[in-house]
């Protein structure tokens, strides 16, 4: 089986919008547009497909649960930038309770 110059990665997967064209949803599976395409006409693709005119679109939500992935993930990176704010606004909050 022919691959795909470049898989999606898991960050790139989490940043797609609601629906994808069946090359992009291809990459995320690792196979080419071609297995792809023979795939949808066989009625065989691993997730829901949309025909939109002369199109195929693949619901970004079909296309996660088929790869496993059912929930967005908690990167430490946005924890602690979360923390951060917070702290920030806290001690904000406390200038300005203090100057009353």
């Amino acid at each position: 089986m022919y691959r795909t110059r470049r898989t999606l990665t898991f960050a790139e997967a989490f940043d797609l919008p609601l629906s994808v064209d069946l090359r992009t949803a291809a990459r995320a599976f690792a196979v080419c547009p071609a297995t792809a395409y023979r795939l949808v006409h066989l009625g065989r693709f691993p997730c829901r497909v949309v025909r939109i005119g002369h199109q195929y679109r693949i619901p970004t939500a079909s296309l996660m649960r088929a790869l496993g992935i059912e929930n967005l993930p908690v990167y430490a990176a946005d924890v602690e930038a979360g923390a951060e704010m917070s702290a920030a606004l806290t001690h904000d909050a406390e200038e300005q309770e203090d100057r009353q």
